[in-house]
């Protein structure tokens, strides 16, 4: 690899890495508008199981890239706010599957405004084939980087 590719890979994660944090910070500011107490990776369970429905740990934790110790935090927060519930799993005693309380349900509603908001956001600064590129860039960087780990 030459140096200016070196360096432009650089950029590019430091630019990724930016604009992650601003995305989290966008979500951040809406909770705290409407006095929410929750945290952007409290945010990513809910939504993971918003499409999901139930799930055991292991699999949210697979789906966030969280450790199971700190999922398990994270679901223990959940559940004193109401929003999940542990339940055993009938087929392996040793797993519980994490599901949506209502009102955990009840968030989808208010929050899928805000999630459109960031996606129009998103769409207005690219085009469809600048996206597209991105997508396999980051699809790319993904796979290189899980047969590395």
């Amino acid at each position: 690899m030459t140096n200016s590719h070196r360096d432009n890979a650089i950029a590019f994660l430091k630019q990724m890495s930016k604009v992650t944090l601003v995305l989290k910070a966008f979500m951040r500011q809406k909770f705290k508008a409407h006095n929410l107490n929750i945290t952007f990776e409290m945010f990513q369970v809910l939504r993971f199981l918003w499409e999901k429905e139930s799930a055991n740990q292991q699999e949210i934790a697979n789906a966030i890239i969280k450790d199971k110790a700190s999922l398990t935090y994270l679901i223990d927060n959940l559940v004193g706010r109401n929003l999940v519930q542990r339940t055993e799993d009938v087929q392996d005693r040793r797993n519980k599957i994490i599901t949506l309380t209502p009102a955990g349900k009840e968030l989808t509603a208010m929050m899928q405004p805000w999630i459109e908001e960031m996606y129009e956001l998103v769409g207005q600064s690219s085009t469809e084939a600048e996206l597209e590129a991105g997508l396999r860039l980051f699809k790319n960087i993904h796979d290189t980087v899980v047969k590395r780990g």
